[in-house]
């Protein structure tokens, strides 16, 4: 049957960061610190940031979008109960780097997005921390318990030795990406994927049977009970607010690409194999041969993973937050 691997690696190439714009990035986040840094120093001494990278890119799990567009988060920390509400010391941070870019930036719920048009995001959540606790600043709301490291480190726990989880979180995001229609973000993906891992044995030869095997322990995850809890503060329930709408579209798009995973594989010809898996992908992933594969004597039974046991749902770096 069609082995796609070696496709895989070629999608997974396209879809990761060049080195050119992770320098362009690295060069911003570390120009955005420095005008905190003194901005703060001089209009708000008795606050001290200090900065951690954060989210996808700690991971190693960030892509580029189909529009050629990455994101960096890099979360801005003070050891000190604020004496200004979040909103206040959101803004705060929103002024100091008005003016860096050629967009203004914007003012979110949960962070301040540095945008550089057509190329990449910075995203800055702001925290405070006390009795070990991190609080997070949410727009016109209250400080809410986050730990991001915390996420960083639970899902660096998951990684297997051939690096299989953190391409297959990647093309599930390059997959919501290219369907996009309100699909799950990315922290969803990876937190499913990640639980999915438990019950799969992954073949690190084969990218294409692993894919298909973590999108089927999802379906069975979450069909029944349909939730998406972040395992570490604030453990909250990433699909909570999904309306019937959102929840059927994901559920069918899943549904749909299990179906035509389990086609590919099955697939001889190499060209109509990736012609299912483009279906889902996009056309960033590559084009078979128009030829049929060689290897067609393996067995059916060895296109499957080994599944274990059932287990129960789970609960350049330059400072880190670990006063």
């Amino acid at each position: 049957m069609a082995n796609m691997h070696n496709l895989f690696q070629e999608f997974h190439d396209s879809i990761s960061l060049t080195s050119s714009k992770e320098d362009k990035m690295i060069k911003s986040r570390n120009a955005l610190r420095e005008i905190i840094r003194k901005a703060f120093t001089n209009d708000h001494p008795g606050y001290e940031p200090e900065f951690y990278i954060q989210g996808s890119y700690k991971m190693r799990t960030a892509i580029r979008t189909k529009d050629d567009i990455c994101d960096l988060d890099d979360g801005i920390y003070f050891f000190r109960e604020p004496d200004v509400t979040p909103t206040t010391l959101q803004v705060w941070v929103k002024d100091a780097v008005d003016g860096y870019t050629g967009t203004p930036p914007e003012h979110r719920k949960k962070c301040i997005r540095n945008i550089f048009e057509s190329d990449y995001e910075i995203d800055m959540p702001v925290y405070y921390k006390q009795d070990k606790i991190y609080y997070l600043a949410v727009k016109n709301g209250n400080w809410e318990k986050s730990d991001p490291k915390a996420m960083v480190d639970w899902f660096t726990n998951k990684k297997d030795e051939n690096g299989v989880l953190v391409r297959v979180v990647k093309y599930l995001k390059a997959w919501c990406d290219f369907k996009r229609n309100k699909m799950p973000s990315g922290l969803a993906m990876t937190i499913l994927a990640s639980n999915a891992k438990e019950n799969i044995t992954y073949n690190h030869k084969r990218d294409d049977i692993s894919l298909r095997d973590t999108l089927k322990e999802i379906q069975k995850a979450i069909i029944d009970n349909f939730e998406c809890k972040v395992p570490v503060l604030p453990y909250d329930d990433l699909f909570a607010d999904y309306d019937v709408t959102r929840k059927k579209n994901f559920l069918s798009a899943l549904d749909s690409f299990i179906q035509d995973a389990d086609k590919a594989l099955k697939e001889k010809n190499q060209l109509q194999s990736s012609k299912l898996w483009r279906k889902h992908l996009g056309d960033r992933f590559p084009e078979g041969e128009d030829v049929d594969d060689e290897d067609t004597k393996s067995s059916l039974s060895g296109l499957y993973s080994i599944a274990k046991e059932s287990k129960p749902w789970k609960n350049h770096d330059v400072c880190t937050p670990t006063r």
